[in-house]
């Protein structure tokens, strides 16, 4: 593990909508989904600061160069009858990894955690991101066996409910 540089994390403003998109744009990137991002500095601007925002962004810097990036938003458990802090995103820029950045931006996530009374922060990886994997099992996060994502998008969505 290379020498912890120090980090600071700080909540994205209505003016880092394209610094926000930079991230994200970094992690299809590593992920191979690039052709996925559809994304907008507007719509991550309206989504982030809206009227009806519904996810919040934090930066983690390192002096003034931002180096890392998490997106949550809130997700709700009719099991638990309560909320939970979800994931959507994390990227920490490739020069800044093994230097804490990734840590700090999940230790700052369970703070929010904790902070709203929500009994858990949860998100997904990628099967073949080992890397990440056992990042997150080395700090003590459970993999969730018996259980698949599933999307619906696009014509299948269409199809399912035709608009109108």
């Amino acid at each position: 593990m290379s020498e912890q540089k120090k980090i600071r994390i700080e909540p994205a403003k209505p003016g880092d909508a394209a610094l926000v998109l930079q991230f994200i744009k970094g992690l299809a990137d590593y992920e191979r989904l690039s052709d996925e991002v559809v994304a907008t500095e507007a719509n991550i601007r309206e989504s982030l600061f809206g009227s009806k925002a519904n996810a919040e962004a934090y930066f983690a810097f390192h002096e003034n160069e931002a180096v890392g990036c998490a997106v949550f938003c809130q997700h709700y458990s009719t099991y638990s009858g309560r909320s939970s802090l979800y994931l959507e995103d994390i990227f920490v820029l490739p020069e800044w990894r093994a230097h804490g950045v990734g840590r700090e931006l999940l230790a700052y996530g369970a703070g929010l955690a904790q902070a709203r009374g929500y009994p858990r922060m949860e998100w997904s990886v990628l099967d073949w991101n080992e890397q990440a994997i056992g990042f997150y099992e080395n700090l003590g996060a459970e993999r969730l066996e018996g259980w698949y994502i599933y999307r619906l998008s696009g014509d299948a969505l269409k199809q399912l409910n035709p608009p109108a």
